[in-house]
């Protein structure tokens, strides 16, 4: 039988209409192309670990910076190397712009280096070997590297991703803390709405508390998008650490930073900070909530 066009222009209607019932009835929204894909984030820790230890000056240090140069232009992102010096030590960090002039600029940072020693370790003779970094380093790279592939290019704002170099190395002769955000602060022009770090966020077992020294208006922002996302258990509405982080450097130049961390990690700096302690859905959980307060910023 052949079908009028009045016919099919109807069943298509009716198709249509369907389907947007389904999705209101299940509660959901049509499908989007720009999702949070945690498993792929999740994939990316574990190439980051086949690299090695990420610290400064190794093989696996520049691995990993290939590969975010690497997954970033894939994605469509401008890509600029930042070299750099600071205490005679070279420092690259990676900035990687999707710039929107005239808009509102957001920098998004983690660090990307492994720290040199486990000096923490309950187990004093392996003190001297480097933190494999599955948490501490690989897992807010992951996250950042999943929003480069997963956020619209169409957002009204001028985004930044910065991966950070030399943040995790102080308390070591000749070294100190943030070298790789401080020296970016201090050399490239930038003049930020909001600035957040994400650090040490793979945990499974994810407590996020406020850090007492970020910015509180860019912080309850942050943390009212993921109570909306039902993550009330993950991101906790209470103050609890001041840490010396990537934020520190923005806050000192009167730009509003926050520090988004779980610093309830009994691995920190040992031997142990391993794949098996971080999972895909506290990655999930984090990358979610930004990716849903970037998409809603204005």
């Amino acid at each position: 039988m052949k079908k009028s066009p009045i016919f099919s222009l109807v069943l298509l209607i009716l198709l249509l209409a369907s389907g947007l019932l389904i999705s209101k009835w299940f509660g959901g929204s049509p499908p989007t192309t720009y999702r949070f894909d945690q498993n792929r984030a999740y994939r990316d820790i574990e190439m980051q670990l086949s690299f090695g230890a990420r610290t400064p000056g190794s093989q696996a240090h520049q691995q990993t910076i290939d590969y975010i140069v690497e997954q970033t232009r894939q994605a469509g992102w401008q890509v600029e190397l930042h070299h750099t010096q600071r205490l005679g030590h070279p420092i690259t960090n990676v900035i990687v712009k999707r710039p929107n002039p005239g808009a509102p600029q957001i920098i998004l940072g983690a660090h990307y280096d492994s720290r040199f020693f486990s000096d923490q370790d309950p187990n004093p003779s392996v003190h001297d070997q480097p933190v494999p970094g599955a948490n501490d380093g690989a897992s807010g790279v992951a996250v950042l590297l999943e929003l480069a592939r997963s956020l619209s290019p169409d957002l009204p704002i001028d985004i930044w991703l910065v991966f950070f170099d030399a943040e995790d190395q102080g308390n070591i002769p000749g070294w100190d803390w943030i070298l790789g955000s401080r020296a970016f602060v201090e050399e490239i022009p930038i003049n930020p709405a909001a600035v957040v770090i994400l650090d040490m966020i793979g945990d499974a077992d994810l407590n996020i508390y406020l850090e007492r020294n970020s910015n509180p208006q860019v912080a309850s922002q942050i943390w009212e998008t993921a109570r909306k996302l039902g993550f009330e258990e993950y991101f906790i509405p209470q103050y609890k650490y001041s840490i010396l982080d990537d934020h520190i450097p923005f806050l000192e130049r009167g730009f509003a930073a926050v520090d988004i961390i779980d610093f309830d990690y009994p691995y920190w700096h040992t031997r142990n900070d391993t794949l098996d302690k971080v999972s895909a859905d506290s990655l999930g959980i984090v990358g979610q909530t930004i990716h849903d307060w970037l998409s809603r910023y204005e």
